[in-house]
């Protein structure tokens, strides 16, 4: 964020001197300046690739406005379906953009919607929300077919090259500078068309070397991946990849599937660490479908 808009700053200058032996201090005027408000904001996609089907209707995608700036901005949302990069263009829902109005993650019937110039998200400095963007999916898209969504936010003050000023446009009527976004930023969500739903989520779980659940150096990362089918249809030839963090150790030896300890090495089990390029945990669970069992792949890292 940094000095919040409107801050005053002052500074006086003093001099010491010796006039006939006598000490003496003056000091200088007083300079006085209000800090400007700088005009910034980030679009930070918060979902992962989201499967569809062919006519799907109200599909939504997660996204946090966060206003990066100084001072209190209004911005102005849009969402665009005909971006490239992509094989077929999702149908804007009507209305197509929801504030994540419960904070639950999940697009529900409680969640309002936005209203362009009516209710337009007012944001403190450092303040986020989040924000939904909905699509319908057409009925002539294919299986392995993808269509990408974007949002964009716009600081309803302005925008422009970075050191745009903005007279007596900010906080308190001071100027209104325009930061390095440019005062507008844009995010893209993607969705995946497959004929089979695949349901992937990641936990972990914290042990410090004292008894406690504290991410310190040393600590332990355990995480727990659970990979599951909910629909006909079958996953061919899955296979879960997790890098490494930064600044982490990987636990030798420490991965398992469903329970059952899988090697380090290339051999005859169901995966491996690969260290060929970056360090990452390897599991193939092969085909999968609904009738199987959840798979859960657990392995630990350390913080260094």
């Amino acid at each position: 964020m940094g000095t919040a808009v409107g801050t005053i700053i002052e500074n006086t200058a003093v001099v010491s001197f010796d006039l006939a032996g006598t000490p003496l201090t003056l000091q200088s005027n007083t300079t006085t300046i209000a800090v400007a408000e700088r005009i910034d904001v980030t679009v930070t996609l918060q979902s992962p690739q989201t499967l569809v089907a062919p006519n799907d209707t109200g599909r939504a995608l997660l996204l946090t406005v966060t206003n990066t700036g100084n001072g209190t901005e209004t911005f102005t949302l849009l969402m665009d379906s005909v971006i490239g990069g992509d094989n077929f263009d999702p149908t804007p829902a009507v209305p197509d953009i929801y504030f994540d109005t419960d904070a639950s993650g999940d697009f529900s019937a409680g969640d309002q919607a936005y209203a362009p110039g009516v209710n337009d998200p007012n944001l403190n400095a450092d303040e986020s929300i989040s924000v939904f963007i909905v699509n319908d999916i057409p009925g002539t898209v294919l299986n392995g077919q993808t269509g990408r969504s974007e949002l964009t936010a716009t600081s309803a003050t302005g925008t422009g090259a970075p050191g745009t000023v903005y007279a007596n446009q900010g906080d308190g009527g001071v100027n209104a500078v325009i930061g390095v976004t440019g005062g507008e930023a844009a995010d893209t969500g993607e969705y995946l068309v497959s004929d089979v739903l695949v349901n992937v989520v990641k936990a972990q779980l914290v042990s410090d070397s004292f008894g406690g659940n504290e991410p310190v150096p040393g600590a332990t990362l355990t995480y727990t991946i659970t990979v599951d089918v909910a629909s006909s249809g079958t996953a061919a030839a899955s296979v879960v990849r997790d890098t490494i963090p930064a600044l982490t150790t990987y636990v030798p030896n420490s991965i398992t599937l469903n329970g059952a300890a899988i090697s380090d090495l290339t051999d005859g089990d169901a995966g491996e660490f690969d260290t060929t390029g970056t360090p990452t945990v390897v599991v193939r669970l092969g085909d999968l479908t609904q009738a199987d069992p959840v798979q859960t792949i657990v392995f630990q890292v350390l913080i260094d």
